[in-house]
């Protein structure tokens, strides 16, 4: 049998990316253990928006702090630093969920009363969603990075928007029918391919206004 030759430096990069996936899937499941346990208590969550919205809040200095981990240029960056950079992003997370959990209840809102009333107007509202969506998850990636670059950087970079929520909506789903395995694999993976779009798509506008 011929031997598998693997540079060392592919496996330290394997092994740096799986350590990384590894903490953020343990933020993240500490960071939604109390939203987790809601959903498995309550049969019909969607009529409680309000009480899961505040559960899920945590989740916002988690996410912040996994795309910052992800960006240390340190191979294996120790545990203790991805809970420090959750704290030291707690403030400026938890208001980009707040603005953006009560503009996307708004229009979900305007959406269900306007559906049979002024159908032509769901479309406009349904791009807006995704917008706030977009500008939401840029927004907390691009750490330092002000508020109005990164919902632009979004916008402009549409593709790759589409791509990251179409991946974050698949996990979502993924872990809905599958939480232990989903949550143990998934999530830490997802937020890795959303870190790289965004990381591209500021690095475009930059280029083009250099």
């Amino acid at each position: 049998m011929a031997r598998v030759n693997v540079r060392a430096d592919l496996w330290e990069t394997l092994w740096s990316f799986a350590h990384r996936v590894l903490a953020v899937n343990l933020l993240l499941a500490l960071a939604g253990a109390p939203l987790m346990l809601a959903l498995g208590a309550v049969a019909e969550p969607w009529r409680y928006p309000v009480f899961f919205g505040v559960l899920a809040l945590p989740l916002a200095p988690a996410v912040a702090a996994a795309f910052a981990y992800y960006a240390d240029e340190d191979p294996r960056p120790p545990l203790t630093r991805l809970f420090r950079l959750m704290r030291s992003r707690a403030r400026r997370s938890l208001l980009i969920a707040v603005v953006a959990g009560g503009l996307i209840g708004v229009l979900v809102t305007d959406i269900k009363v306007l559906a049979k009333s002024l159908p032509a107007a769901v479309p406009l509202l349904a791009v807006l969603l995704l917008l706030v969506a977009v500008g939401a998850f840029n927004a907390l990636a691009l750490v330092g990075t002000p508020v109005r670059l990164a919902v632009y950087s979004g916008v402009r970079g549409w593709a790759l928007s589409l791509l990251s929520l179409g991946v974050l909506g698949t996990v979502a789903v993924i872990v809905s029918q599958a939480p232990l395995v989903g949550l143990a694999t998934l999530p830490g993976c997802a937020l890795w391919v959303v870190h790289t779009n965004t990381q591209a798509q500021l690095a475009r506008i930059v280029r083009r206004t250099g």
